[in-house]
């Protein structure tokens, strides 16, 4: 029998996503046929191809650091606004008022009145409990603030399309990217029950890219072009690690992340290690990831046991069984809510950004990720899933084969709806 409960909440959910128009199944442009490589990660072939595919190359001499939990992420991200001299870009899907947020808005207020050309997008959905009092102060200080894709009528059937992407660029030089959000929920260091996240602090040419990504939908947004060296500064080489940021949408670039996933899922020749907030694969990606552990590779899965969706976690169980039957390891992470969104493959090649592991990021949503090319970068986000893995239960074919029958039912129901999560 089933826990009325349980299906109800999925059932809801279900009528909610599906009356929201914009379903990622009309759009025309999609991967329908496997992805082959006969080159390895490591390869110029797959470097050359993957740059020009995404309409992003991967350029060297950038440094790039990884921010674990909201303590380490907030203070750094502050602080470089502080230091901020000619610019402040910012794009957010989610920014609510609160203790998270007050040391932005009085960065940015500082910022503005001492000349500082700031610009601030926020998703008019995600970000509707940003306080009208906080938007006041600064723009009277002299910010531009802008929503993108507010609800009104004329866009109602596009209000399932968002911008997703966690973006920050002080003075062109110095980007932030990954999956934090400004909001109470991510403050502290993972403890319950906050959010478990990972951001990352980019510097060198690679943050040219991450510009480009913002003017974009700020242009789309307002109008205005932005331009010139407070946005676009020349920047010299700052490390030596190759990377390459990139944008994702139903509008541009509609497939530019899933080709990412599946053209290094097919290029893996050891290892695929997914830390993931919403393990949502459709069938193309699934089964990129199955013929990985095929042919010898090692896949090591991370998901949450707690998550803020009930329907993204039945869908998301509804995915294991052909992975768990290929020999795909996975690890249920326990402590607290799980957001992270990291991919390492061959322990070189990273991806990591606001690009969740479903449908909505890859067809719906505006999203920006990152990729680096890198081992010792590799190594250090590879040494945070291990740790993030020994918080974890491992999850065996024999347990998954034992749920109860409304569970796998529940499971099967929401994996109905996957194109939508």
């Amino acid at each position: 029998m089933i826990r009325q409960p349980v299906l109800l909440r999925i059932l809801l959910a279900a009528v909610l996503m599906t009356g929201t128009g914009c379903s990622s199944l009309s759009l025309g442009k999609r991967i329908r046929e496997p992805i082959k490589a006969d080159y390895a990660i490591q390869d110029t072939e797959f470097r050359d191809s993957i740059g020009n595919l995404v309409g992003s190359p991967l350029v060297d001499g950038n440094n790039i650091t990884e921010l674990l939990n909201g303590d380490e992420i907030f203070g750094s991200m502050v602080k470089a606004i502080q230091g901020a001299k000619t610019s402040i870009t910012m794009e957010m899907y989610i920014w609510s008022s609160g203790k998270a947020s007050d040391p932005f808005v009085d960065a940015i207020v500082e910022r503005a009145r001492a000349g500082v050309k700031v610009r601030l997008l926020i998703d008019a959905v995600g970000s509707a409990r940003l306080k009208g009092e906080d938007i006041k102060r600064m723009t009277d200080a002299g910010a531009v603030l802008a929503r993108y894709n507010p609800p009104i009528f004329l866009r109602f059937f596009k209000v399932n399309h968002r911008t997703h992407r966690k973006l920050l660029v002080v003075d062109g030089r110095i980007g932030f990217i990954g999956g934090v959000c400004i909001s109470d929920p991510w403050m502290g260091n993972a403890q319950p029950p906050n959010w478990r996240d990972t951001h990352f602090r980019i510097e060198g040419p690679a943050v040219g890219a991450m510009q480009a990504i913002f003017a974009d939908n700020w242009q789309q947004t307002k109008s205005e072009v932005l331009h010139g060296k407070d946005y676009f500064p020349y920047i010299k080489p700052d490390g030596s690690m190759l990377a390459q940021c990139f944008k994702s949408g139903p509008s541009e670039g509609a497939e530019t992340a899933r080709l990412t996933y599946l053209l290094s899922f097919a290029a893996a020749n050891k290892s695929i290690r997914i830390s993931h907030a919403y393990f949502v694969p459709d069938e193309l990606v699934l089964d990129a990831l199955v013929a990985a552990t095929e042919r010898g590779v090692k896949v090591e899965i991370i998901f949450p046991r707690k998550i803020d969706n009930i329907a993204v976690r039945k869908a998301t169980w509804s995915r294991f069984k052909k992975l768990l039957e290929s020999g795909a390891l996975f690890y249920e992470y326990q402590p607290t809510l799980y957001h992270c969104k990291v991919v390492i493959v061959d322990d070189i090649w990273s991806m990591v950004g606001s690009v969740n592991f479903d449908d909505r990021s890859m067809r719906i949503n505006d999203e920006a990720n990152m990729n680096v090319l890198d081992r010792a970068f590799a190594q250090k986000l590879i040494e945070t899933f291990e740790d993030d893995k020994s918080k974890s239960k491992p999850l065996t074919k024999e347990t998954f084969a034992k749920r109860k029958p409304w569970t796998r039912f529940a499971d099967w129901f929401g994996g109905l709806f996957a194109p939508q999560l």
